[in-house]
Order: structure tokens, then C-alpha cells, then sequence
């Protein structure tokens, strides 16, 4: 209520108009020397992807992001808008955010002319600045830059009158940022309309004269062209970019868990909105989750242009957790706790997140199989020493048979347990507690990694496994 209303009172408040980009710039710079971040809600670009932002921000460039698909490139996009200042003075009823001191439409010109000083003014909020478009082969030039309106035309206005024009998206924008998702799926004829934007930064509309100077940031997203056979970026539209910037996937799995930690729900600790069920995720659990992805980038059977996208690890987690609350409603438990036979789960969640690459059709189950066990293995001898099990081995020589499963409680793992110290012994620094359900996950992690290490056999029945000695 304590905002100028008038463009007198707005001159006496001492406000100043400042482009966008330097708008944005000024904040981005504020952020910089507090040591705060840039944009917020990204996880794993400190070192790589942020700094070139930074470097693009503070050099006013125009900015295209380009990456595999889940790379948070709409995200970090999305988020420049809070480096926009809080509230915006426009000229009352404009269309087009006119500037209070440099009208641009020819409302904005004729609402100052007659009334002066005492033109009424409007405050926009920042979220309102932010204009996006997904790109697809049907936008056209209407959509984006404007067309004339037959609506007005029939009120009685002349066609070359300025008011008959629909605007679009991108005056519409004027003195805020415009994001294009997927640009190289723009028509090619389409992105030469961009040109006069990036460039000149004014639109012109039909063949009549009308001539917009525009003030705006221009970001926009794109996958690898060599992937991306629906289109390309053309090389005029790419050349008036100031700063092309490469994303990528988490370089490490633990940043590929704090991406999860950050996403998933439910996480370590929650409930699941179900009475008496609470959830806790064992570190190894989670690490096989993020170590499924990584091993999917490494593997020559995965399309790699087509990438692999952070948002499978995000679901193939919920997936697990889903599975070990299905057996835990059946079983009467109400601790959460994820076990390795949950990973017969994760084909449902990663089937569409991957494309496969064989060479007889209906392997992708085998690729997918391999790809987990070689993470459980991964995970397994990182985290267990193989001389741990030297007595538990000796055990399973002797003619021991475990049984593990969805059927089976976790009690009878813990039962199974005392009348194998070695293996007790062996399985309780992993497990972290002697809570049943932590015992089983940690159990189920120990027989599998023995198994695929070859020092013990497995017969498998669906969920269901035997696990014996290889004597």
C-alpha cells in the first residue's frame, strides 16, 4: 500500500528504471559476494555448471542450456527469476509491462499523454515476469510475437491500427525473462523470428509498422543435437546466444543421492501417511539405488545419447520403498526397511527411463538384471570385507540353508542368525542395530554379495531365494 500510484509519485520516490539484464545482474552480483548461491534447489553444479552461469549473468548474455534430459536445466532456468528485483512499476492496463519513464506500446504512449503526472501505475510481482514455451512443431509466430486481433478489428479499429494486436508470449514478457524448452523442436522458419529478438531485441508484427523495442532475457534448453533428429538449433538463432552452457548427471553417487534426498518422498525417517509405518532406508540400500543409474551411464547396452536420467534413480527409489511397505502391510511389521530382494521391483520404474540397446529383441530384462546385480556386487565389496565371511563360509560348507524373500518376516532372519555366530557376527556392523528389519536388509545385501562374489549357490523363484554352501 506504501507503492507510488501515480508517475509523479513514482519520480518522487526516487525509483529508477534499469534494464533487465542488468537488473538481474546487479542481484546476481549481491549473491555472489554474500557467498549465497546463484539459483537455488540444484544439487551437484557448484564447480561446473554454476560458475558459467554466474559468468553469463554478470556478463548480460542471453543463455542456452544444453543437456541430456534430467539435468535440471528448467529448474536452474526457472530459478533466475528470483534474481529479478521483488516488484516492477508498469504503466496501468499494459499488455506489456510498459516501463513507467519509456512506454513502448502505444497504450502505454497514449495513457502518459493524457494524463501526465498523473498516469496511474501498477506494481507486478517477479513471478509474473517469468514467460516459458515448450517448444513443438505446431508454435507459431502468432503464438510467440503477436497477430492481429479480429475481435478488435471488428470494434471498428483500422488494420493498421496498433491496438488490433494480440500479443504474444514474448512482448508479453517485455522486461522479465522468456524461457524456449526443447529449442531445436521450434520450426526453423519459427526461430528466424527469434533473431530481431536476440539481436536487435524488437519484434515487428505482419507487414505492418509496428515496432516494439523490447527489454528482456532470452534463456532457453536444448538436448545434444546429435541425439535430437527432430530438429536443430539454426546456426544464425545460435550465434546471437551469448553463453552456451553443458550440463551434465551427478559426477558421484552420493551427489546422486543428495539429488534423492532432496526429491523423493517418502525419505529415511518419514512416514508414509499410513497409521503405525515408519520408514528408514539403510545407506547401502540407497547407495545400490544411485549405483543402478551410474552403472546404466557405463553400460555399452544403454543408449547414452539419450541419457540416463536422474529422475529413474528418484523413482526406482520410491519404487523399493513402495515394494518394502507392500511386504511390511502383509507381514504385519511396521518398521520400513528396504531389503535387496525389493530390487525384483525397480524393471517397473526403469523399463521407460532407459533405452535399451540389443541385439535380439526382449533382452532388456537381462540388461536391466545385470545392471542391478552388478550394483548390489558394486556396493557389497565396498562396503564388506571379503575376510569378514571366513567363518560365516565355513558355516554354509557345514550344510546351512538360508531362505530369503517377501514372505519371509524379518524375525526369521533374526532367528536363522543365532544359530550362525559367524554370520552374526559378521552381518551386525552392516545392519547398525539389532532391530529385526535392519538385520534382514542387511542379511539379504550379505547372501546376495557372496552369491554374485561366487562363494555361495542361490536358487531363485521369483522374490524367493535359497541360499547353500558351494560344497
Amino acid at each position: 500500500m506504501s507503492r507510488p500510484a501515480t508517475l509523479g509519485q513514482l519520480r518522487e520516490s526516487g525509483w529508477r528504471s534499469v534494464p533487465v539484464k542488468e537488473e538481474v545482474r546487479r542481484n546476481a552480483a549481491a549473491r555472489i559476494a554474500a557467498g549465497e548461491p546463484i539459483v537455488t534447489g540444484v544439487v551437484g553444479y557448484g564447480d561446473t555448471v554454476l560458475p558459467q552461469l554466474e559468468n553469463a549473468l554478470l556478463a548480460g548474455h542471453d543463455t542456452i542450456f544444453l543437456g541430456e534430459r534430467g539435468q535440471a536445466k528448467t529448474r536452474i532456468i526457472r530459478s533466475i527469476t528470483e534474481l529479478l528485483d521483488e516488484w516492477m512499476p508498469i504503466v496501468a492496463g499494459s499488455e506489456i509491462n510498459d516501463d513507467p519513464y519509456a512506454p513502448v506500446s502505444r497504450h502505454g504512449r497514449d495513457l502518459i499523454r493524457d494524463h501526465g503526472e498523473d498516469t496511474p501505475i501498477e506494481w507486478v510481482h517477479r513471478s509474473t515476469r517469468f514467460g516459458e514455451k515448450l517448444a513443438t512443431p505446431d508454435t507459431s509466430i502468432a503464438d510467440l510475437i503477436g497477430e492481429v486481433d479480429p475481435i478488435k478489428v471488428a470494434e471498428g479499429r483500422y488494420l493498421s491500427d496498433e491496438l488490433t494486436m494480440h500479443y504474444g508470449l514474448v512482448p508479453r514478457t517485455n522486461r522479465g525473462i522468456f524461457a524456449i524448452n526443447e529449442l531445436p523442436d521450434l520450426a526453423e522458419r519459427i526461430q528466424v523470428g527469434l533473431l530481431n529478438v536476440l539481436e536487435e531485441r524488437d519484434i515487428q508484427v505482419r507487414g505492418y509498422k509496428i515496432r516494439l523495442p523490447l527489454d528482456l532475457m532470452l534463456v532457453a534448453s536444448a538436448n545434444p543435437e546429435d541425439y535430437t533428429n527432430r530438429g536443430r538449433i539454426i546456426t544464425p538463432l545460435k550465434d546471437r546466444f551469448g553463453a552456451q552452457i553443458r550440463t551434465h548427471y551427478p559426477l558421484d553417487t552420493a551427489l546422486e543421492l543428495a539429488v534423492v534426498r532432496q526429491e523423493a518422498r517418502p525419505l529415511d525417517g518419514e512416514t508414509l501417511g499410513i497409521p503405525g509405518l515408519r520408514v528408514e532406508v539403510p545407506d547401502h540400500m540407497a547407495e545400490i539405488v544411485a549405483t543402478v543409474s551410474h552403472e546404466a551411464r557405463r553400460s555399452p547396452h544403454v543408449n547414452q545419447r539419450s541419457g540416463v536420467s536422474v529422475r529413474l534413480t528418484i523413482a526406482n527409489y520410491e519404487t523399493m520403498i513402495a515394494n518394502a511397505t507392500r511386504r511390511s502391510l502383509r507381514l504385519g511389521e511396521t518398521l520400513v526397511v528396504p531389503r535387496v530382494s525389493d530390487l525384483d521391483a525397480l524393471p517397473a520404474s526403469t523399463a521407460g527411463k532407459v533405452e535399451i540397446e540389443t541385439l535380439d529383441e526382449g533382452d532388456d530384462g537381462a540388461v536391466l538384471e545385470r545392471i542391478v546385480k552388478s550394483s548390489i556386487l558394486l556396493v557389497f565389496r565396498q562396503r564388506c570385507p571379503m575376510e569378514r565371511f571366513r567363518d560365516a563360509l565355513s558355516e554354509f560348507d557345514g550344510g546351512t540353508i538360508l531362505h530369503t524373500g517377501d514372505d519371509v518376516p524379518s524375525g526369521e532372519y533374526v532367528a536363522a542368525l543365532e544359530g550362525l555366530p559367524a554370520l552374526r557376527d559378521a552381518v551386525l556392523p552392516l545392519a547398525g542395530s539389532e532391530d529385526p528389519a535392519a538385520v534382514a536388509s542387511a542379511v539379504e545385501l550379505v547372501l546376495e554379495g557372496l552369491h554374485l562374489s561366487r562363494r555361495l549357490n542361490k536358487d531363485a523363484a521369483g522374490s524367493r531365494a535359497t541360499y547353500r554352501g558351494r560344497g
